[in-house]
């Protein structure tokens, strides 16, 4: 009776039943994992947002390799801007398009950090750079990298407009070397930096991770009962076509009434 589920076109259907559930089940746990890597990555950066302000030099120095653990730490920096201005062109912030400026500040020990002033709208134009030894309290952060599909700074021409803080294409034009990290200014002399707004604090939610894996999971259990509801339906269809099924009461031809 069953047999006719193992002629090709049922073979078909039931690994692609099989295929669509395994990788919406695989769908699922990846959101699961999503969401597990955006939990840790909230309680790392809210542990170390909060921590005291520090001088820059002491947090890069003690962290070796792992800048992870050390972004989003608040720091104090002195030292001079060069006469070299960047800006990140295309940005979004708050569901507003404009731009950023970014500096270059050369520290006392002749190193140069990138240092991220602020935002501003539109087509605003970037407020004046102060001159002399200027001391920054701002936001460690790690370089960023052009993503798959994304056009990459190319650091062996002469930049004023960039996509990113790339930091290997901005050390690429200057002698002296560049910290391994830069900064979000968030003040200068003690004020907030004039006619510019910080750089947006990642949102610290969960994201829809939760709600994606439970749809996710959802659609399998849909997918998994329509199979059944398709087997079941022509299992039927295939006992009554074998005269296996219930015998159907045939219609009288005269009326009992009259009998």
């Amino acid at each position: 009776m069953y047999r006719f589920l193992l002629r090709p076109k049922w073979i078909g259907f039931h690994l692609l039943c099989v295929a669509v559930i395994v990788a919406m089940i695989n769908l699922g746990f990846w959101q699961l994992r999503r969401l597990d890597e955006k939990r840790s990555f909230n309680e790392r950066v809210r542990a170390t947002a909060n921590q005291p302000i520090a001088p820059f030099q002491e947090v890069v120095g003690s962290t070796g390799d792992d800048l992870t653990a050390i972004e989003y730490r608040r720091v104090e920096v002195t030292g001079r801007y060069l006469d070299r201005e960047f800006e990140i062109v295309n940005v979004s912030q708050d569901g507003t398009s404009g731009h950023d400026q970014v500096l270059v500040m050369q520290l006392d020990d002749g190193t140069l950090l990138v240092v991220n002033r602020g935002f501003t709208a539109g087509a605003s134009d970037f407020p004046s750079v102060p001159s002399g030894e200027v001391t920054l309290i701002g936001r460690i952060r790690r370089g960023q990298r052009a993503g798959t599909g994304q056009t990459a700074d190319d650091g062996t021409q002469f930049l004023t407009e960039i996509r990113r803080v790339d930091l290997a294409a901005l050390g690429a034009q200057f002698d002296q070397p560049l910290q391994p990290v830069y900064v979000d200014g968030l003040a200068e002399g003690g004020v907030e930096i004039s006619g510019l707004d910080p750089i947006a604090f990642p949102a610290l939610d969960e994201g829809p991770h939760l709600s994606y894996a439970i749809q996710w999971f959802i659609f399998t259990v849909a997918v998994a009962a329509g199979w059944v509801l398709a087997v079941r339906r022509s299992v039927t269809d295939q006992r009554e076509r074998n005269g296996g099924g219930p015998p159907k009461r045939k219609k009288a031809l005269i009326p009992e009434q009259y009998l």
